[in-house]
């Protein structure tokens, strides 16, 4: 049986998890369309399955992670560089 090499965890989530290393350039079929990756994606970490304006809401598990510090293509790497918690200890304090 084959494995699907990335799993969206929640339906909707804007982004989805790769299940192995994936190389700049793979193609994921994405609801009739192919988002290319736009750099290599370690295991475990996420990739934006449409365009995400700055300051929008990075969803995962259905549930907000953080907000995106850039707008993000589909098909990029989300992460650190373009995605700020929403649950530092810093933010947290901010938001009471």
């Amino acid at each position: 049986m084959l494995m699907e090499p990335f799993i969206q965890l929640h339906t909707g989530d804007n982004v989805v998890i790769a299940l192995q290393h994936l190389d700049k350039g793979f193609e994921i079929p994405w609801n009739g369309q192919i988002i290319k990756l736009a750099d290599t994606i370690g295991f475990g970490h996420k990739i934006a399955i449409h365009r995400i304006e700055k300051g929008a809401k990075i969803l995962k598990y259905g549930l907000p992670i953080g907000s995106a510090t850039q707008t993000i293509a589909a098909g990029n790497h989300v992460h650190v560089h373009n995605l700020k918690s929403d649950y530092t200890i810093d933010n947290v304090k901010q938001q009471h």
